[in-house]
């Protein structure tokens, strides 16, 4: 596995700036854009055109938080993050209200389906609004979570900085890769949940 940090000239660290991040991986894909090798030998073509394309993989993978954390953790720990599908601490609240709220939602949606009377598309619509509105709500909360967990990532970058030089056999014992586990999870179910909210919310405005 090729460490995305490295290729795109990144601090291995649990934060990126994007804007930071984005100018790095302009002036570095410039330098393998295939534009640049016509002409030139198939071999080195066929090696620049492979350059850029894992160039393009790994700027797609740091700029994704979740992902990043993800590759973070293989990188440091050599094994990809463990029990994915275990609830995170602190999210059950979360979980059982998000899958309770897309199951009422789907009921509506269900219900409203026949609903073809002027009367019952009015009814349809009012309470497709009071559906739109908890949801939003929901969206609110899983953000402002989301947005907790992002300053504290930003705040680890000090503890990677500080941690002994990669390769060290104490590295990983310096780190705090449980938590950070931890926060890649709650980050998986954040973006699962917010997929399954927007779902919802595109099939309410159908109707």
């Amino acid at each position: 596995m090729r460490d995305a940090f490295k290729l795109c000239g990144e601090i291995r660290c649990p934060w990126i700036d994007a804007d930071s991040l984005k100018e790095k991986f302009l002036r570095r894909s410039s330098e393998f854009h295939p534009d640049r090798f016509h002409g030139m030998p198939a071999a080195e073509k066929e090696a620049a055109t492979a350059e850029y394309a894992d160039l393009n993989a790994a700027f797609a993978l740091l700029r994704e938080p979740r992902d990043r954390l993800a590759h973070l953790l293989q990188l440091e720990r050599g094994t990809p993050p463990r029990d994915i599908q275990r609830i995170p601490p602190g999210t059950m609240d979360l979980f059982i209200e998000v899958g309770q709220l897309c199951r009422d939602v789907d009921t509506h949606l269900a219900a409203s389906a026949g609903a073809d009377s002027p009367m019952l598309r009015l009814g349809r619509l009012r309470a497709g609004l009071e559906w739109v509105e908890r949801l939003t709500a929901l969206q609110r909360r899983i953000n402002a979570q989301r947005d907790v967990l992002t300053d504290e990532v930003r705040g680890l970058n000090l503890v990677w900085a500080d941690a002994p030089p990669i390769g060290a056999p104490e590295r990983a014992e310096r780190l705090p890769l449980e938590r950070l586990e931890e926060i890649y999870r709650v980050l998986s179910y954040a973006m699962r949940w917010t997929g399954q909210i927007q779902e919802r919310l595109t099939r309410l405005a159908e109707l």
